[in-house]
């Protein structure tokens, strides 16, 4: 698999330390995708594409050679619009159930719930699919499509504000559309579905499935699955890009748009006291990281990479850069990459994976610096370091078995070592950064090893 290292330099504890962020190509092929989902304790990875199609991605980072699901001669497509959004039923293994997010022929929103294949967990029914929700777009972009099922068990839908520029209509504002908003619903009670007791307009002056408003296109939103934490990306107009996040998930909060393009005023008409409106967790400008567009992740929960644990990772369409969010709301940036962000995707181990849309490539996100500290040396010697097609190893000891693993553990050269210099052919690596061991009946030792 091809490694290739970005840079980002972390503030944590007012402190400065050196990380590194590594993207490893886990599958390759895919057209368009915009989002990546599964079910409950299912280690298939379900990758959406824009023209209408799900396909199956293994944990061993093969596709199914079948979709699972194709809707896409109900898909309009190009621009923004699209299959968008995916999400499984929290009691989808017994239930069959998932949702999607798509914009219909006509370009309106439809949020549908369709179900597994009988008998087949490979492939959907194209036949179920029961249309939830409708939603009139009055122009082709700000589409949201983000589709999740919250700690609470209710499903939770992003719209954005309905298009054009400047949210003209003001939707985000207000109340009465679905436009601009967080949407939740209840899909487990009356049919096709029901707004859930504490939706904060539920049988008021508003729109029952409101959940959170002020919103301009909240592309990608998610969960923390350890505090339930909502983390929403919401795409700027001109000049700043926002973070938020909801401690607990309140209902009824206002980000702000179109008053504020984060914490900058934008259109003031009609607006009211800023103690109103709750303000970005985090944002950055398009001035001062060439970004344009930014793409939601996630809080890293697993457990591999302890380094990262608790932050939360986002990326940028338009500059290829993936940016780490600290608890404190310090953002730092890696170098620029290639093959515009487009979605995240975390695994039922809280693992994440972040696709390029242009590239069609699936990459999983690793830390390559995890466990490589206080490594003893005196056993053994690398140069040159970094390496090319072969590095020497001059060994302090009799024979010794050689064993060099990537980041992740695995083996991917193994050799026997005499005494003094030890020519190792290393031109089968991809670059990045590998771990070389030693067992010696003395004792063990470990370095690391660039290859370039």
């Amino acid at each position: 698999m091809k490694k290739i290292l970005l840079w980002a330099a972390v503030l944590s504890c007012h402190m400065a330390t050196a990380q590194t962020i590594a993207l490893e190509t886990f599958a390759t092929g895919f057209t368009n995708p915009v989002e990546i989902a599964h079910p409950d304790d299912d280690s298939r990875l379900f990758v959406v594409q824009q023209e209408g199609i799900v396909k199956i991605l293994n944990a061993d980072g093969t596709t199914n050679p079948v979709s699972f699901l194709d809707v896409s001669a109900m898909v309009s497509t190009g621009g923004e619009r699209g299959l968008l959004g995916l999400a499984f039923h929290p009691e989808y293994a017994s239930n069959g159930y998932f949702y999607v997010n798509y914009t219909n022929t006509a370009g309106n929103t439809v949020i549908a719930r369709y179900t597994r294949t009988t008998g087949n967990d490979n492939t959907a029914d194209p036949a179920s699919e029961e249309i939830l929700l409708t939603i009139t777009q009055p122009y082709e972009n700000h589409n949201g499509g983000c589709l999740r099922f919250g700690p609470d068990g209710y499903l939770y839908i992003a719209m954005g504000d309905g298009g054009s520029g400047g949210d003209p209509e003001n939707n985000g504002q207000s109340i009465n559309t679905l436009l601009g908003k967080l949407l939740r619903i209840d899909v487990d009670g009356e049919a096709p579905y029901s707004s859930p007791e504490g939706n904060p307009y539920a049988g008021i002056n508003g729109a029952d499935e409101i959940w959170a408003y002020g919103l301009r296109n909240p592309w990608k939103f998610s969960f923390d699955r350890l505090n339930g934490d909502l983390w929403i990306a919401d795409v700027g107009q001109n000049a700043i890009e926002e973070i938020n996040k909801a401690v607990a998930n309140p209902a009824g909060l206002n980000y702000g748009w179109r008053c504020f393009e984060g914490t900058e005023s934008f259109n003031s008409d009609g607006c009211s006291l800023v103690e109103m409106y709750t303000p970005p967790f985090a944002e950055y400008t398009h001035d001062g990281t060439n970004g344009c567009s930014i793409t939601g992740g996630y809080v890293y929960t697993g457990n591999t990479y302890t380094a990262l644990q608790g932050k939360y990772i986002f990326a940028d369409y338009c500059n290829n850069k993936i940016g780490i969010a600290n608890p404190d709301g310090v953002l730092t940036y890696t170098e620029a990459f290639s093959g515009n962000f487009s979605t995240f995707g975390e695994d039922k181990d809280g693992e994440l994976y972040i696709a390029g849309k242009t590239s069609g490539i699936i990459y999983k996100i690793i830390d390559s610096t995890a466990g490589l500290s206080g490594f003893e040396k005196s056993m053994f010697t690398l140069y040159p370091n970094p390496a090319g097609n072969e590095v020497t190893v001059s060994l302090n000891a009799d024979s010794a078995s050689l064993t060099i693993y990537d980041v992740s553990g695995k083996t991917v050269l193994s050799n026997t070592l005499a005494a003094g210099s030890n020519s190792i052919n290393t031109s089968s690596l991809q670059a990045g950064l590998y771990i070389v061991a030693i067992e010696h009946n003395n004792g063990s030792s470990k370095q690391k090893l660039l290859i370039y």
